[in-house]
């Protein structure tokens, strides 16, 4: 039984220092470096967050360049999901708004389901 329980131990202890490792590889990305060096509050809405919605609240990198991670964090904020989408869409349609209005404008539907309803009703 002691065998055992010292196989445990070990594999505990094993899955301590794992946990260890990734929070420590963690903080070292730039989401990491962001959610220790920002309040976890959404930048643009005010919405708190606590270690049970942090999935929800994302690093914007203000500048829209993924690559650009400098070590004060001044290309980065914190946004929710929510602001994050919508300001992603502010940036598409900056970039490519005439274009997309384009295809929003042919794309509209020319099928009417009534067209030739009078007709029948006619017969």
């Amino acid at each position: 039984m002691a065998i055992n329980n010292q196989h445990n131990m070990s594999a505990s202890a094993r899955l301590v220092a794992e946990a260890r490792k990734h929070q420590t590889d963690r903080e070292k990305t730039y989401r990491g470096q962001a959610l220790k060096m920002y309040p976890w509050v959404c930048g643009r809405c005010s919405r708190e967050f606590t270690n049970a919605n942090l999935q929800e609240l994302t690093v914007h990198h203000k500048n829209h360049n993924h690559d650009d991670n400098p070590a004060d964090g001044s290309n980065w904020e914190l946004l929710c999901l929510y602001c994050h989408d919508n300001e992603h869409s502010k940036y598409e349609e900056m970039r490519f708004g005439s274009a997309k209005q384009e295809q929003q404008d042919n794309s509209g539907g020319s099928h009417n389901p009534f067209a030739g309803l009078a007709d029948l009703l006619k017969k």
